[in-house]
Formats: C-alpha cells, sequence, structure tokens
C-alpha cells in the first residue's frame, strides 16, 4: 500500500488474469459507530473501530478501478467535492486529503481515459464524483468519456427517497448525467456486465437495490461468478436515453482489437495472483463495508432491510469464503483487501491480503491478523 497523505492512499496494481485491478482512494470521513454497527453494543464494537470524541469511527472510501486492454471500469466514486462546510464537519471530512482524481493520476491513469463508471448504488459517500462543476459552474460528468452504469430502481428510488434515507441522496450527482446522455441504466435482478470479467449484481439489504460486483480475471466474461444472484447481460435494458446502445455490448468505440481478445496488452496481466485468488474477487460496497461487518449480526443499522442484508451475506460470504476469492472492502481504513474464511460452520472472519498468501481456498484461519475480523 502506498501512502499518499494524511488520508487516502493509491494501491499499486495488482493482476488477476486478463484484468489489473487497483484501489483508489477519495480520502476519509468519518460516521456514527453506533449506525455504522446496529445491534451490536458499543463495548464490542469500540475494541476494533474505536470512536472519535463525536462517536464517529474512520471511514474508508475505497474504489475499485479495473483495466482490461482499452477499457478502464471505475467503481464508485466517492464522496466527491459539492459539499459545504457544515456537512465536511459533520461528516469529518479532510481537506488536505487526496481525492478520487489525484488517487487515479497516482495510480497512472487520467480521468479521460476512464471509459465505464459503474454504481454499487447512489448514496452520497459512492457517487460524490460522478460529476463536477465545470469553469462556468454547471456540473458536468467528471469523466468525459465514460459510460455511466447505474441500476434502474436505485434511481427511481434516488429520485423520490422517503424521509428515512433522503439525506443519504443529492441529485446533483447523477441528474447531470441524464442531461449528458451518457447514463446505461440495468436491473439488479439481472445485473450487468460493463467489460469482460465484470459484473454487477443485486445484493439488496442496506437498500432495496444496491449491488456488488464481481471480478474474473480467468475467461471473457465471469461465467460461474454469475450464477448466483442475478443472470445474463444487461442487454435490452438499455437506459431510457437510450445512451451508447442498447445491445450490452462490452466498450463505446469497438476498440476491444481485432482477434477478440479484448486488447493487445492483455497477456502482460498474467500473474500468480490469478492463482492465489482463484483469478476472482468480490467487491462487497455496503453490504460488508468493513472487516468488523464480516460476522453475520455484525450489521449496521442504517441497512433499510437487516433482515435482508443478513439473507444476501448468508449467499455470498461462504461463497467467498470457499472459493477463496480476494475480497475488497469498501469503508474499511487499515485493511481493505484480504479473504474471507470460515473458522467452523457459519462463524467467519476476514484476514488480511499479507495474511493470506499460504491460505488455499476454503481454509481455516489459524490465528487473528492485526486487523482480522472481531469474534461476533
Amino acid at each position: 500500500m502506498e501512502r499518499v497523505g494524511e488520508e487516502g492512499y493509491t494501491l499499486a496494481a495488482m493482476r488477476l488474469g486478463n484484468l489489473e485491478l487497483a484501489l483508489v482512494s477519495d480520502g476519509e470521513f468519518r460516521l456514527d459507530g453506533g449506525a455504522m454497527f446496529g445491534v451490536v453494543p458499543r463495548t464490542m464494537w469500540e475494541k476494533v473501530k474505536p470512536p472519535d470524541e463525536r462517536n464517529r469511527i474512520r471511514m474508508a472510501t475505497n474504489c475499485l478501478l479495473i483495466a482490461r486492454g482499452s477499457d478502464l471500469l471505475l467503481v464508485d466514486t466517492g464522496i466527491g467535492d459539492k459539499h459545504d462546510a457544515h456537512f465536511r464537519d459533520l461528516v469529518g471530512m479532510d481537506p488536505q486529503a487526496v481525492r478520487l482524481p489525484d488517487a487515479i493520476r497516482r495510480a497512472g491513469y487520467e480521468i479521460e481515459q476512464v471509459t465505464h463508471v459503474l454504481q454499487t448504488h447512489l448514496h452520497f459517500d459512492h457517487c460524490g464524483w460522478n460529476t463536477r462543476r465545470a469553469a462556468g459552474g454547471e456540473l458536468v460528468p467528471t469523466f468525459p468519456n465514460a459510460v455511466y452504469w447505474l441500476e434502474r430502481g436505485e434511481v427511481e428510488h434516488a429520485r423520490h427517497p422517503n424521509e428515512r434515507d433522503r439525506a443519504s441522496y443529492d441529485a446533483r450527482n447523477w441528474e447531470p448525467l441524464f442531461a449528458a446522455g451518457v447514463v446505461r441504466l440495468f436491473d439488479g435482478d439481472r445485473g450487468c456486465e460493463p467489460m469482460p470479467g465484470v459484473r454487477a449484481v443485486g445484493a439488496p439489504g442496506h437498500n432495496a437495490n444496491m449491488c456488488i460486483v464481481l471480478v474474473d480475471g480467468n475467461v471473457g466474461s465471469v461465467g460461474s461468478l454469475g450464477s448466483v444472484g442475478g443472470t445474463g447481460n444487461a442487454g435490452g435494458t438499455g437506459g431510457t436515453d437510450g445512451a451508447h446502445g442498447t445491445d450490452g455490448s462490452h466498450g463505446t468505440d469497438g476498440s476491444h482489437g481485432t482477434d477478440g481478445s479484448h486488447g493487445t496488452d492483455g497477456d502482460r496481466l498474467e500473474s500468480r495472483d490469478a492463482a492465489d485468488y482463484g483469478g476472482k474477487a468480490v467487491f462487497f460496497a455496503d453490504l460488508v463495508p468493513t472487516v468488523a461487518h464480516v460476522p453475520y449480526p455484525w450489521i449496521m443499522s442504517l441497512d433499510l432491510f437487516p433482515m435482508t442484508t443478513l439473507e444476501t451475506k448468508k449467499m455470498w460470504l461462504p461463497r467467498a469464503a470457499a472459493e477463496g476469492w480476494l475480497a475488497m472492502f469498501q469503508h474499511e481504513v487499515e485493511a481493505p483487501l484480504g479473504r474471507v474464511v470460515e473458522e467452523k460452520p457459519g462463524r467467519f472472519r476476514a484476514v488480511p491480503l499479507a495474511a493470506t498468501a499460504a491460505l488455499p481456498a476454503g481454509s481455516v484461519a489459524v490465528a487473528a491478523a492485526p486487523a482480522a475480523t472481531p469474534e461476533p
């Protein structure tokens, strides 16, 4: 992990088969610890996530860059820069933090190179850099050459939120995208595959339409990864504005190479990392926001449907553990990458990346790592 400031970091790229991955941060912020851990008593959660004097815990804004050939996909876009001083103080944003556009540049890319932006959902801390203010003050897409993939039901709810979650949404983060004609809508129950090997599937609980992202660097499409919770491509869903085609094609310019290899430099990305994790990874979004949320009962009170979260965790955590996937925790500050392991039936924990090198798929953790998951 390369530290790039007091808050924020860029993770040196790692390779999964035909894909190159890098975590990029929009800096840290803070949320109330009680809200983050629901029914779990403070006497338990404060041992692993110590709160500040305002009862807030540190939260990362880990976004995921995935490169394949000429495609560069970004999963989520952090908090953004459109908030006033009161909001920045409320959530503990650091004005000196390295922000997402600079983190992307430190990862070796320019924002103009991003071809796809894939949103897990539209809460303020996940889509803030979808837009930015241009020189004339108008809001424009931050990534000018990207297709923005938004879940249809999430857009509908974001436009008509209820009293409980209205504060989580800010129309400035998506309406200018529709005005610019760069949105592609998809249905979470069917999933979408913006580029080969990267698939969003519905994972309800935090809200009704949130998605997690499944990554498979082994093949041209994610195949077995998509067999649970969402099948098929976005295909005929298109977008309500018809933007960027209606046939579910992977990319907007057809520049995937002439031999169907989706780029001429794919062989360059082969690495032992693919073998370490079966070539597969999962970006958990807010289903499992930190390593402390791996145990089944550790569920946010922010979740609109906590019992659905529980069922969704029971669907994905056993599979991630059994198949040895690389796990990415979006709001984890200390250990955002690791592996989920099942210590005994129904009890899971996260083991940080550095501690997983000798763990085969389906293995049992024998010792707690420094930032490993707490006992439930």
